[in-house]
């Protein structure tokens, strides 16, 4: 018979006693029982686990002393094994985690896939790994899904979410998935809403605590065993049915008993020294597949072909709460009760032999296993019997509240003597309204709050925040030298040289005088490279700059690697070095679908400053050309513009010729613009900065094109073909045509006169400036052309015009052309007096009539060349007109040259005469 029919009977007897209970209520009742007695039947020892529970801590170190297992199986994923042993070289709490970048077989919105499995020393899952890492002759077997299954069994109805944890409050864990060992909390939201209102607390972490936490801590093993089995079918029995998360715990049930019973035929251990930890929530399980006598065998599924990786990251308390749902603070003070508990000397943990961290005591000789007991009702005990009264801890919450206005008045609260005696007597106050005895430290953290936070916080840390403080803080995890993949190590080791600490957690000044110390070179190179790589702030320059052409004497950092372990950890996932890393995000980058030409030529300009390999250079080169060719928009003309140059004008200065792929870019991009040019003017999505960059490639590199076989003519024609229609554009078009010969300087000039007297067309005259402004970046001869066109402007518009659109033409001129401004500035210093005083008297030069600049007649000195040029004046009057000089032909007069040179041709008459018979 059951020991627990007596139990089952007054269960009943309470549900009958309800009239108006539901049918069911007998039903889940009688159930929660027979679940305790299947699980306790079972030949194979189940030991039901919370996740970071120190009772279940507690539990585990006791019963692993008086059991002594040969064989544990721990619910955990089953290619984590290998990990294990490197928890020596750690400073808990830290995470095992399995990371995939190449998927296949999984949605390519997935990736990256990373799952996270995270250690604390007060958790029971660590006593399990210690006294199986510890112990001679103990196997340690992970039976839970492999990280592979944990993604084949998510849903796919959403390719972007594969399972992520709590945004950027996640901290250390990033956006992987956490697995933990014994998930306890209520899966029916009403069921927990009843079980906080009534238990008087504000979260469930402090539920737990308060009426299963401290209730068990100094339970023998029989009452918490049964109790936390109790608890799992509870939550089990509530879950909704239907929901896919149920699903997946069941796949999870499966998975494990068929491992275990596969371990068991092929090793042939006796169940009786083994013991299997699991949550409470799977030792409930009600799958065919529980127990060593399941009736059906379950199938696994093989693992798909993506390469997982496996390693350490540090972790922390808050990471923990933030992925797993638990309160601020609540990891914290399970650490604390786990120490205190320790502490008393009631339970001596097991630790991994060189933990960091923690202190290894000297073990004593285990007694040998007692016999086996049968199994009695210890629920009914339990659940009858009133809780024991813990007289208060006066000399601990003093402490606290001592402690807690020491933190406070450090923070700049105005805290007393008086507010810790507030303090103390409303933790009691607040114990006794929640009917406890004892205040808990969550009673401390809400009258600490109230005591001393009054109305204001007047630093970055509330009092809530402090309090966690004092009760451990968040203590950080810390991966070991020896533990880390062999691109951080490398890390390590090559900054070696700059003489600090890179474990540390603050902030570290590291100064290089690259002059004095050529040694250090090597170190500002990686530094550079992992300032690329890792995210910002991990590697932050204070002095120093890396751009093409440029040297630093002298560098100084500031450096949080510490900080970012995890991120320096991940990068050995891609690469052994990070010079490879650094090359393969470079070569995702350009071959991503998204790529463009000017996100190439950014990689270009990386590959040269951090990795210098001509090779892959030319080859991301050559995927700019490809890029540039296949563009349809001219959005990236401004960027492209902007790296080409200054890749040229590196390769200039350090190169004895261009490689190829700049010679096919420049003529590539030369035709590819032209092409466009004529739609671009017209298109309104176009703006105006996009074609005049357009110009300033064609312009630009028009000598370096033409001397690489491309055609002048293809240019004119785009421009001749081009009819824009907006102000900006048709300026931009006007200088254009200026640049090539088609529009001489004068009719442009009669044009904006034009402009400025139609008083339909003064409102959108900034416009036309605008465009005038952007042709500085093509033709940069146009500079006092636009200098006078808005001197013009100033000086011929009434104020009743000019200040309307004064506001729009300095707007229009910041958003289109902020960096052209200077260069229009400068231009303008040079067209206009120096002094104030000289304004007066200075007449703009454009202002200035033909008789005031023209210079008295001089006679023209005879000779072959000015003979030759009064013959055929035609060449000299073309260019005067394109030039609008005005004057005529002077007389050329028969006297000798005069002068050194002119006695030299006197003496000396047949070579001139050959060269003007040459030239005639």
């Amino acid at each position: 018979m059951s020991p627990f029919g007596a139990l089952r009977e007054q269960l009943l007897g309470a549900a009958d006693a309800f009239a108006d209970a539901p049918a069911a209520v007998p039903e889940i009742l009688s159930g929660l029982v027979d679940d305790v007695d299947r699980a306790l039947r079972e030949e194979l020892e189940i030991f039901p686990v919370c996740h970071h529970s120190p009772a279940s801590a507690l539990a585990m170190a006791r019963r692993l002393r008086d059991k002594q297992p040969k064989v544990i199986y721990l619910e955990l994923c089953e290619d984590l094994g290998p990990l294990l042993g490197e928890l020596r070289n750690c400073r808990l709490p830290v995470a095992l985690q399995a990371f995939a970048t190449d998927l296949d077989g999984f949605p390519a919105g997935w990736g990256p896939l990373s799952v996270v499995a995270p250690i604390t020393e007060a958790s029971a899952e660590y006593q399990a790994i210690a006294y199986a890492l510890e112990t001679p002759d103990v196997e340690l077997v992970l039976v839970d899904r492999s990280s592979d299954h944990v993604f084949q069994w998510q849903p796919r109805e959403e390719e972007a979410a594969a399972g992520h944890a709590a945004g950027e409050e996640a901290g250390l864990h990033g956006d992987a998935v956490g697995i933990e060992i014994g998930d306890l909390r209520p899966r029916f939201a009403e069921l927990e809403e009843h079980l906080l209102h009534h238990g008087k607390v504000r979260h469930w972490s402090e539920w737990w605590d308060q009426y299963v936490e401290q209730p068990l801590a100094g339970a023998d093993y029989d009452t918490y065993r049964q109790v936390m089995v109790l608890i799992g079918s509870l939550f089990r029995r509530l879950t909704p049915e239907r929901g896919d998360r149920l699903a997946r715990d069941e796949e999870r049930e499966r998975h494990m008993w068929t491992r275990m019973r596969e371990h068991l035929a092929a090793t042939g251990a006796d169940p009786a020294d083994c013991l299997y930890v699991c949550g409470a929530f799977h030792a409930a399980s009600r799958v065919e597949e529980f127990g060593l006598a399941g009736g059906t065998d379950y199938e696994i599924t093989p693992r798909t072909a993506t390469r997982w990786l496996y390693g350490l990251i540090p972790s922390s308390q808050s990471a923990i709460e933030a992925q797993f749902g638990l309160a601020p603070g609540s990891v914290s003070i399970a650490a604390a009760t786990w120490a205190k508990a320790v502490s008393r000397g009631g339970v001596q943990p097991y630790r991994l032999d060189g933990q960091k961290g923690a202190r290894k005591k000297k073990a004593k000789a285990a007694p040998p296993a007692p016999a086996a007991q049968p199994v009695t009702d210890k629920l009914t005990g339990f659940l009858s019997s009133p809780p024991e009264l813990d007289g208060v801890d006066e000399a601990e919450l003093l402490g606290w509240c001592v402690d807690i206005v020491r933190l406070a008045r450090r923070n700049g609260y105005l805290a007393s003597t008086a507010d810790a005696i507030a303090v103390y007597e409303t933790s009691i106050l607040l114990a006794g309204m929640r009917n406890r005895v004892r205040p808990t430290p969550y009673d401390f953290q809400d009258a600490a709050v109230t005591c001393i936070e009054k109305d204001s916080v007047p630093g970055r840390r509330d009092v809530r925040h402090l309090c966690e403080i004092l009760l451990g803080g968040d203590r950080i995890g810390q991966v070991g030298y020896d533990a880390l993949p062999p691109l951080a190590r490398d890390v390590y080791d090559r900054l070696e040289p700059l003489g600090l600490d890179l474990s540390k957690r603050t902030v570290q000044r590291a100064l290089l005088n690259l002059d004095a110390d050529p040694h250090l070179q090597p170190c500002s190179q990686l530094l550079w490279m992992l300032r690329y790589l890792l995210p910002d702030g991990a590697v932050r320059p204070i002095m120093g700059s890396r751009r093409l052409g440029e040297r630093s004497i002298q560098e100084s950092w500031d450096l949080t690697i510490g900080q970012h372990q995890r991120a320096v950890i991940e990068l050995g996932y891609e690469g052994v070095t990070v010079e490879q890393v650094l090359e393969q995000r470079l070569r995702r980058a350009v071959w991503d679908p998204k790529a463009t030409a000017a996100t190439t030529l950014s990689a270009v300009e990386d590959s040269i400053l951090f990795l210098g390999s001509r090779r892959f250079t030319d080859e991301l080169g050559a995927r700019a050309v490809e890029l540039l060719s296949a563009e349809r928009s001219v959005d990236d003309a401004p960027e492209v513009l902007r790296r080409i140059r200054r890749l040229l004008a590196h390769y200039r200065a350090t190169e004895p010729e261009l490689p190829g792929w700049c010679e096919a870019f420049v003529t590539g991009g030369y035709a590819h613009y032209c092409t466009l040019l004529p739609s671009a003017f017209v298109a309104d999505d176009t703006g105006v900065r996009q074609v005049g960059a357009m110009l300033g490639f064609l312009f630009s590199m028009e000598s370096l094109a033409l001397s690489l076989g491309c055609d002048r003519a293809q240019l004119e024609l785009a421009v001749q073909q081009s009819h824009p229609e907006s102000p900006a554009k048709v300026a931009l078009l006007w200088a254009a045509r200026s640049q090539l010969g088609l529009l001489p300087l004068a009719e442009l000039r009669a044009r904006c006169d034009d402009l400025l007297a139609n008083p339909l067309v003064i409102p959108s005259f900034p416009l036309y400036i605008t465009g005038f402004v952007q042709a500085l970046e093509s033709v940069p001869s146009l500079g006092p052309f636009v200098v006078e066109v808005i001197s013009k402007a100033f000086a011929r518009l009434p104020d009743s015009v000019l200040l309307p659109w004064l506001p729009k033409l300095i707007t229009t001129l910041r958003k289109e052309a902020a960096e052209l401004v200077p260069v229009l500035v400068r231009e303008a210093g040079r067209t206009f007096p120096a002094a104030l005083a000289d304004l007066d008297a200075w007449t703009p030069p454009w202002t200035a009539g033909p008789a005031t600049v023209a210079a008295p007649a001089r006679p023209v000195t005879a000779g072959p060349a000015n003979t030759l040029l009064a013959a055929h004046p035609a060449a000299c009057d073309a260019v005067a007109a394109l030039l609008g000089c005005e004057g005529g032909w002077g007389a050329v007069g028969a006297a000798p040259a005069s002068g050194a040179a002119g006695e030299l041709l006197s003496r000396h008459p047949s070579t001139a005469t050959a060269v003007a018979a040459l030239l005639a």
